[in-house]
């Protein structure tokens, strides 16, 4: 599970400090997909083709035994560095056969976090977070028959603490379908 903290609530005098723009962009595309008429918080989705309120438990279990039933493609991450707030790894899976095409997608969250609201509806509480998403990049594509093996590079944010991460590649349909495979590794081990 990962969370995507949008900042379409920073309007309300308190900013998330770990929201940004393209989560939210990334939740109405997902809005879209699913014909929703709007994007709303808690949203769940799950294996990239469940969506539900994010409280809903009986929803969420229901979800997670369908998409544990699907094959999904074996990914791999090895190599696993962070040096100078620069996250090196190398991704590999084996080949595509059941889809045409996905993109390979690389993401560093924070394993915990924590926020102090100062205004609204939370204010004067202590939020806590896991797996907050800090970078989500493409990495490449992979098309049918072809294997993934790729080197990583990428600079994170100097805020972001070295030692509390998680690093997840996952390999996705186009158009934020379904999630093919996925792999993470905690860093430090």
């Amino acid at each position: 599970m990962l969370s995507e903290h949008v900042d379409y609530w920073n309007h309300i005098g308190w900013t998330d400090p770990y929201s940004a723009h393209a989560y939210s962009e990334r939740q109405s595309a997902y809005g879209r997909r699913f014909h929703l008429d709007s994007v709303y918080t808690p949203q769940m989705i799950v294996d990239g083709s469940d969506e539900f309120v994010g409280n809903d438990a009986a929803a969420a279990r229901k979800a997670f035994d369908k998409a544990i039933r699907r094959e999904k493609i074996p990914l791999r991450l090895s190599g696993v560095t962070v040096e100078g707030h620069i996250v090196r790894a190398h991704v590999e899976g084996d080949a595509l056969d059941a889809a045409r095409h996905a993109d390979a997608f690389l993401i560093v969250a924070l394993d915990h976090a924590a926020s102090e609201v100062s205004r609204g509806e939370n204010a004067g509480r202590q939020l806590t977070h896991v797996a907050v998403v800090r970078s989500l990049t493409k990495i490449g594509s992979v098309g049918q028959g072809q294997a993934l093996s790729q080197d990583i590079s990428l600079r994170l944010d100097p805020s972001t603490a070295e030692s509390n991460l998680r690093v997840i590649a996952f390999l996705q349909e186009p158009g934020q379908a379904r999630i093919l495979g996925a792999t993470e590794v905690k860093y430090p081990k």
